[in-house]
């Protein structure tokens, strides 16, 4: 008999963790999880949110309220997993926030936005993984990152840096993880292209053309699960595939080539870029 695959967490009966769970991304990954008939817990830091999230899905959800990037909170939130709903199978580190500013911006903004996207997925992989490692079945963690993280469009500096710690975090995460259980467990890097969720929201009161839904990202998700991907990059109904890739290479050859820092958006390279991206 061959030896559990990590994509067989998704299966009915087993038990999914969804951090920020309450709306977004996370929602819409909660209510499929809970259609395939997986237990499923929301992870969040409101109790109201978190009690209409629940109310859409089924009574039987589980909500824990807890700040992600209190360590001692998550580990509770495991302990009470584990105790209520049995072995986690899968677990979802989604939780986020937006803003931070760039590198002269307030610093307790940094902290926070540190301590949520990055510092916020340690912790739920220090609570809930070890547990995973240590079982016989198989596993999955999804962590939630951002194209900024990978091409650092300027602007949002604290983000960027943020989302660029999830990705190593991940990678190294994946690495270890096929080291201990040989592929049982593993880790994967979700890649959202423009989607219309909460943090869209209060700035655009309605879905522009160009976002996905959450809805869409979490098809893709489980297509690259089936299929065993690491990077679960996304598109959205404005920017390809072949486009994302354009631009992700682009920003490598900044180091390669001892370009300007950013040079995408450098007024010397603005030209060059653009002739790149049209193939010229």
């Amino acid at each position: 008999m061959s030896e559990p695959s990590s994509r067989h967490a998704v299966a009915p009966g087993n038990t999914a963790v969804i951090t920020g769970g309450a709306s977004g991304i996370g929602l819409a990954a909660a209510k499929r999880f809970a259609a395939l008939g997986m237990k499923v817990c929301l992870v969040d830091h409101a109790e109201g949110p978190l009690a209409a999230a629940a109310a859409e899905i089924d009574d039987a959800v589980l909500t824990v309220v807890a700040d992600v990037a209190d360590p001692a909170a998550m580990q509770a939130a495991a302990e009470r997993v584990r105790a209520e709903l049995g072995q986690v199978s899968l677990l979802m580190n989604n939780a986020g926030i937006g803003g931070g500013g760039d590198v002269f911006a307030d610093v307790e903004g940094w902290h926070r936005i540190i301590s949520v996207n990055l510092l916020g997925m340690l912790h739920g992989v220090q609570s809930f993984v070890p547990a995973m490692i240590a079982g016989h079945a198989p596993g999955l963690v999804i962590n939630t990152g951002s194209k900024q993280g990978i091409t650092q469009p300027p602007g949002n500096t604290a983000y960027n840096v943020s989302k660029a710690g999830v990705k190593a975090l991940t990678e190294g995460l994946a690495h270890s993880l096929l080291t201990a259980t040989d592929g049982r467990v593993s880790a994967h890097l979700l890649i959202p292209g423009f989607t219309y969720t909460g943090m869209i929201e209060q700035f655009l009161p309605e879905r522009p053309p160009a976002a996905w839904t959450p809805e869409q990202v979490i098809d893709r998700l489980l297509e690259a699960i089936d299929t065993g991907d690491f990077y679960i990059l996304c598109p959205d109904n404005e920017t390809t595939r072949a486009e994302d890739e354009k631009r992700i290479l682009w920003a490598a050859n900044d180091l390669v080539e001892n370009r300007p820092a950013l040079s995408r958006w450098h007024p010397d390279w603005k030209e060059r870029y653009a002739a790149y991206i049209a193939g010229e």
